[in-house]
């Protein structure tokens, strides 16, 4: 199981410390989408795609113009998923399967650009598409993605329930519940060999937020994930339960745009 951290979308925001919490609050803060590229020895699994080719081709259709100003995106076809399997020595068709942590626009939008592949999410997420939850962007599911979708329902795992293995993919890759951002917003837990990987997508935005001992996150990403959120009490909870997951040596989780742990995971 070889495991590649890929940034699939840089953005700058104006805050600085009070979104990434460094520097004053005038300078361009730096947030990524974080996506892991998996080596199962027979195929390739993309958890999750970034923001795709088209954002850097036509960003304000892709995207909408308002979220590509407020988040400082910084549009590049080098930093798109596909471009940089191929930079890997990889072929696009060698990613069979793509397992999404949520359908929002930053970590869907670059499903468009391996139409071949399954995708996996959970059957509620799903269902906020199919009824047009106006936080979705139609566009980037107009290719029709060959779905597979799943019920919260599982086993236990490491103090979580209704954790569940995916269709097709080695048992070493989970998806584990984790709602609150959307409908059906996942984590994706994969077995390194040395211990789990956890990737949180949005249910947190900043390491220190997931600290069991003093928890921190900067105001302006408290009050964006306020926003975002679509069952705030859920959110919350399941971050309580990540805190108590990150006292154990043998997980390591990260959130999705959180570049802190982007760099130090990928120098790994």
């Amino acid at each position: 199981m070889k495991i590649h951290h890929l940034n699939c979308g840089t953005m700058r925001p104006i805050g600085g410390q009070l979104v990434d919490g460094r520097g004053g609050p005038l300078r361009r803060a730096e947030l990524v989408c974080h996506c892991l590229l998996v080596d199962t020895g027979k195929e390739l699994v993309l958890i999750d795609t970034g923001v795709g080719t088209p954002a850097a081709l036509r960003p304000a259709e892709w995207l909408g113009g308002p979220f590509t100003r407020l988040v400082g995106l910084r549009t590049s076809l080098a930093e798109s998923a596909v471009e940089q399997v191929k930079r890997l020595g990889y072929a696009a068709e060698d990613v069979r399967h793509i397992v999404l942590t949520h359908l929002d626009l930053d970590h869907a939008g670059g499903l468009v650009d391996f139409p071949h592949a399954t995708v996996h999410v959970y059957a509620e997420e799903l269902r906020a598409l199919e009824s047009r939850h106006p936080r979705y962007r139609a566009a980037q599911f107009a290719h029709r993605p060959q779905w597979r979708s799943y019920a919260d329902l599982g086993e236990p795992w490491l103090g979580f329930d209704a954790v569940r293995e995916l269709a097709g993919l080695p048992p070493e890759i989970l998806l584990v519940p984790l709602m609150g951002h959307t409908p059906g917003h996942a984590g994706v837990a994969v077995d390194t060999g040395d211990g789990w990987l956890l990737h949180c997508g949005d249910a947190f935005f900043f390491h220190g937020e997931v600290d069991p001992f003093r928890p921190y996150c900067p105001p302006g990403l408290v009050l964006f994930q306020t926003v975002m959120q679509t069952v705030g009490e859920m959110r919350r909870k399941n971050q309580r339960r990540l805190r108590e997951l990150n006292r154990r040596d043998d997980v390591t989780m990260f959130a999705a745009h959180d570049a802190h742990d982007f760099k130090r995971l990928r120098a790994i």
